[in-house]
């Protein structure tokens, strides 16, 4: 039964009450009350007298991009012969925690309808979808039939896939600032000679081959491109610190998607890309290659990779890192430092590793206290919480400057910007030729 159905009761109920003064009321009230009946029989029996009178299927993707909206789509089709009132509801994956979900709306007779939704998961690993559940009204509405269809699906949820295919184009076309993100240095070029060419306007005039111009006796250019076949590592701290939540996304989840989309880029790029994790131990390992199964086998890798409670062990790394990557490579060091005292316990470990590798420290500014800054203090507890937050944001720029001042590259990156800031520096690297 509907809404309107029990409200059209309450009514007659009401005048039924004021009936026991007007006596005369009460005639009239009773073919009120057999109308209404009468209407809900003729609403049950248009709703009932077609077996199969609609039909419902989910369509998901085959996986979902981690902490990305994930596109939804459910399809009626209408076999009545008149227009009819949906109430969808879909039995989402418990991740989500959406109890009430429901699609309101309405399909035309004989008629189909396609109803989307975003879905944004926050959790790597299976998302199990239950039925699907339709309840249907006439044009009456009085009276609902419920439909249910079985739609149960289990889809994957892996590190963000979705980055990885906006990001690679917008690297590739150096659009990366006309999407209002950082813009790309562009310092200088690498020396590996590829071909001299005709020069055309625009071309650099620097690179200019005057010997070969004056055989030819007309301008031409030396052309370079970038050095090849260079190891890229992501090493992603899965330690205590990287649980820190932001966006219900944790810090070792951004990390992970950025993993995803620089070792994409690197390959496109002609490096090799590689990765792996650590906490107390060197694990989730994929050394460095530039074959075409790399992506996938970094895909799978990254899809089981979670944090634990373990105290990062930066000494063990140095030593594992010595162990197993003999060729001098770019090391994208994924990790969180909130203090100088944090730092200064690792720093004689990364001082070693930088000897041997390009070392790149990358880690996380906090949003909150830069947020809680701004807020105007009107108290003494809140002066006294902005000049803490005040304190461990300055403590921030110091790490910057002390790491910096033993050589090691570093990126002091709000969450949502560690991609794009990743992909900015490895560009700035590889247009320096620092490796």
């Amino acid at each position: 039964m509907q809404k309107r159905f029990f409200i059209a009761l309450g009514i007659l109920v009401v005048l039924f009450v004021f009936a026991f003064f007007f006596e005369r009321l009460i005639d009239y009230l009773k073919i009120g009350l057999f109308i209404i009946i009468g209407l809900l029989l003729i609403d049950i029996l248009l709703l009932y007298r077609t077996r199969d009178a609609i039909k419902a299927s989910r369509v998901l993707p085959d996986k979902l991009s981690n902490g990305d909206k994930n596109p939804v789509e459910i399809l009626i089709t209408n076999q009545y012969n008149s227009k009819i009132f949906l109430n969808i509801i879909d039995e989402l994956p418990i991740q989500f925690q959406e109890r009430d979900f429901r699609i309101i709306d309405e399909v035309d007779a004989g008629k189909s309808k396609t109803f989307s939704y975003t879905v944004r998961p926050t959790e790597r690993g299976e998302y199990h979808y239950g039925g699907l559940q339709v309840f249907v009204g006439s044009p009456l509405g009085l009276a609902q039939r419920k439909f249910s269809f079985n739609q149960d699906a289990m889809v994957p949820n892996y590190p963000s896939f979705l980055q990885l295919r906006k990001y690679e184009l917008m690297a590739f076309t150096n659009k990366l600032r006309d999407f209002g993100l950082k813009k790309i240095r562009r310092i200088g070029h690498t020396m590996e000679f590829e071909q001299i060419k005709d020069y055309v306007q625009g071309d650099d005039v620097r690179n200019i081959n005057w010997k070969a111009s004056a055989k030819r006796n007309q301008l031409m250019i030396n052309q370079f491109q970038d050095e090849k076949s260079q190891p890229v590592y992501s090493v992603i701290d899965k330690g205590r610190v990287m649980k820190m939540p932001f966006e219900e996304l944790k810090l070792v989840d951004y990390a992970i998607n950025a993993t995803l989309v620089i070792s994409n880029i690197a390959l496109k790029k002609g490096d090799k890309a590689g990765m792996f994790s650590y906490s107390d131990k060197l694990s989730n390992q994929v050394m460095a290659q530039k074959r075409a199964s790399q992506m996938n086998l970094i895909l799978e890798t990254l899809y089981n990779l979670d944090t634990d409670f373990k105290e990062s062990d930066f000494g063990r790394l140095y030593i594992d890192i010595k162990r197993t990557i003999t060729q001098r490579s770019l090391l994208l060091l994924y990790t969180n430092f909130e203090t100088m005292d944090a730092l200064h316990r690792q720093l004689p470990y990364l001082q070693a590793i930088a000897k041997n590798h390009l070392l790149v420290v990358i880690f996380f500014d906090n949003t909150e206290l830069k947020e809680l800054v701004k807020k105007p203090a009107t108290t003494t507890h809140e002066i006294y919480q902005q000049t803490i937050a005040e304190k461990f944001i300055y403590e921030k720029r110091l790490i910057v400057n002390e790491l910096n001042k033993y050589g090691i590259q570093t990126i002091l990156t709000e969450p949502q910007n560690l991609t794009v800031n990743t992909i900015n520096k490895y560009l700035e690297i590889k247009a320096r030729g620092l490796l």
